[in-house]
């Protein structure tokens, strides 16, 4: 028989052992593959070449994140099925086939999986595109235009980079075998990623582990003016090392501790479990520890996309509060504009602010003023009267800051100088104050001093109730400005269907797809891993059995086991996610507190599914049923 027809026989046979990792690269190579269809459509032509261009910029970002993820995946998962099949392979040279054609007989065998996963992911992915487009334009509440068509370039890209990346590690795995023993490929399958660790060695780990996240938590939450950025990159690198380190020495001295109290092991038949329990964990911390970590990436691209969308209406809130505003030293200016738009649609909302400007750089307005403007616009402003020697900055509102301190600046505004007390970024202003960023608010007795060296300027802002008479308003708008006798006026339009933002509801539903991305595949990885450990248990279990132990306990002995395997990555994720969430709200001036319960829920009822079926196939593994 030849060694093309033997690997197509040993695929055939072991296809139900590869099948999860075929789902698993399929549904990858599905995304990456809408992603790159989408970029090469029409479909976000209709929100303007800049929208388009900032989306595109958004996908290619997610692309190098979907590709370094495959990477990773592909290596653990080739990896294990390595290691399965390796036993059955060392049979082979016993049979009288070199080391040579054994590794070619693997190389061939594994090439069919990632062929199988290519045809299936591009076919699929082709086939669900304009789907996959609608769902895109409906998560991030975007109209697009919808067509069904297929690209050669997203086809050529998607396979080329998934093939790069698989051929890879088919020839890693075929060095492997070429230079591995017999001795080595028999008993490849128990040695797995077990290493035997002194106590001592787990201690040291799992203080190291504590000091490493505790030390990322807190660099994560940390304030600052400047450094805030380093503390974040700082903060990931130890928070993964401290992961790892985590299950690789905490979690299984926690549980070598509870092995030693008797009367905890011996209760409701725990011994059964417990000690199976510390040596997987010993054995596979690597991969709960990976799967801890993708879970805690899942869930901040979800709540990266949620504040992303909270940002957007706020910022769209915020500089729509008014349609029109003028800036000018005429205050009779107020009446004579607002006939001019009155004569096209009427006014909801007109208000007036005296301001001064004591220097180029500062516009200041009164206590009282700011707050007879923002009771009549309908804004609560947030704080009370500042003294004497304080001052109010009103801010905007930003998609992000790295700028976290909480130390009480100072600014000089003419010929005084105040503490910064407070920043307000409810729009009071609207988009005025967004655009100048010079406004600060002082108390009334420091505003009527500061009159004899300033000069005195008006703001004057209204809100239309009809946004399709903008254009005609503005043009009356634009034609007052230039008949009038001025010093000064400058005049602010904000176009209610200016879509200048639409490019963050999607990213907003691409952190959405990142999410299901990562936990999908976190899920597939702990399910693989479990399923091919099931092979090893096989004859544990046909001793049990026979040593009297029904199928209910030994059934309830696995439940226990994998779900122990399930729920620590899952608590040490929630745990990590925490403080990961409160990090991005902090720079992202959002409440993220529901948001991270939702992504939680999401992620617990996925690995329940997971967990649920590990046990259904783990049972009929070690022959329970």
């Amino acid at each position: 028989m030849r060694i093309l027809q033997l690997a197509f026989l040993n695929f055939r046979n072991s296809f139900k052992s590869y099948l999860s990792l075929v789902i698993s690269l399929s549904f990858t190579i599905l995304i990456l593959y809408n992603f790159q269809n989408t970029i090469y459509s029409d479909a976000f032509a209709v929100l303007g070449q800049h929208n388009k261009e900032y989306i595109n910029m958004l996908i290619q970002v997610v692309t190098i994140v979907l590709l370094c993820f495959m990477f990773f995946f592909i290596w653990y998962a080739t990896n294990v099925f390595l290691t399965r099949r390796k036993r059955e392979i060392g049979i082979y040279i016993f049979m009288g086939m070199t080391n040579q054609k054994i590794a070619m007989l693997y190389m061939i065998e594994i090439s069919f999986v990632g062929i199988t996963a290519l045809v299936v992911g591009i076919g699929f992915g082709a086939l669900f595109a304009g789907l996959f487009q609608m769902i895109l334009g409906a998560v991030s509440e975007t109209a697009i235009d919808v067509k069904f068509e297929i690209f050669p370039k997203a086809v050529a890209f998607t396979a080329v980079a998934f093939l790069i990346l698989y051929l890879i590690f088919a020839c890693k795995g075929y060095w492997n075998i070429v230079h591995s023993s017999v001795l080595g490929m028999i008993s490849a399958a128990r040695q797995n990623e077990y290493v035997h660790i002194k106590n001592s060695i787990l201690l040291l780990k799992a203080l190291v582990g504590i000091v490493l996240t505790t030390v990322g938590y807190y660099l994560a939450n940390k304030g600052g003016r400047y450094k805030v950025m380093e503390n974040l990159l700082l903060a990931v690198v130890l928070v993964i090392a401290g992961v790892y380190l985590l299950f690789g020495g905490l979690i299984p001295l926690i549980f070598q501790m509870l092995l030693r109290n008797k009367t905890f092991l011996y209760r409701g038949q725990r011994c059964l479990w417990m000690n199976q329990t510390i040596f997987r964990m010993r054995k596979n911390y690597r991969t709960y520890a990976m799967v801890c970590i993708m879970g805690i990436c899942s869930t901040t691209a979800l709540a990266t996309g949620f504040a992303m969308k909270e940002r957007y209406y706020n910022m769209i809130v915020f500089d729509n509060k008014y349609t029109f505003q003028l800036l000018t030293n005429q205050p009779n200016l107020e009446e004579r504009a607002a006939e001019l738009i009155q004569k096209e649609t009427d006014i909801v909302c007109q208000t007036s602010l005296p301001v001064l400007s004591p220097d180029a750089s500062h516009l200041v307005v009164s206590y009282t003023d700011i707050i007879r403007v923002t009771n009549e616009s309908g804004v609560l402003f947030p704080l009370t009267e500042p003294l004497e020697n304080e001052t109010y900055y009103l801010s905007y509102q930003v998609l992000m800051s790295f700028i976290l301190s909480k130390e009480v600046q100072t600014v000089t505004i003419g010929n005084d100088t105040f503490f910064q007390a407070g920043i307000v970024r409810e729009p009071c202003l609207g988009y005025m104050q967004r655009e100048m960023g010079c406004f600060y608010v002082v108390s009334d007795s420091t505003y009527s001093r500061m009159k004899e060296y300033s000069t005195m300027l008006y703001i004057h802002n209204y809100k239309i109730a009809d946004n399709a008479a903008f254009e005609r308003a503005r043009t009356a708008v634009d034609v007052l400005i230039s008949n009038t006798d001025e010093n000064f006026t400058a005049r602010v339009a904000v176009d209610p269907f200016d879509n200048g933002l639409e490019w963050i509801k999607v990213l907003h539903a691409l952190c959405i797809f990142m999410f299901l991305v990562f936990i999908v595949a976190g899920g597939c990885i702990m399910f693989m891993k479990l399923y091919n450990d099931s092979f090893e248990e096989r004859e544990r279990y046909l001793v049990l059995k026979k040593l009297g132990f029904s199928t209910q306990t030994l059934t309830k002995s696995i439940a226990h086991e994998l779900i122990s395997a399930y729920v620590l990555p899952f608590v040490v994720m929630a745990v990590s996610t925490y403080f990961s969430v409160h990090a991005l709200g902090m720079v992202m001036y959002a409440e993220l507190l529901s948001v991270y319960i939702v992504s939680i829920l999401a992620v617990m009822i996925v690995f329940a599914l997971c967990c649920i079926f590990s046990v259904s196939v783990y049972r009929r593994n070690v022959g329970l049923r």
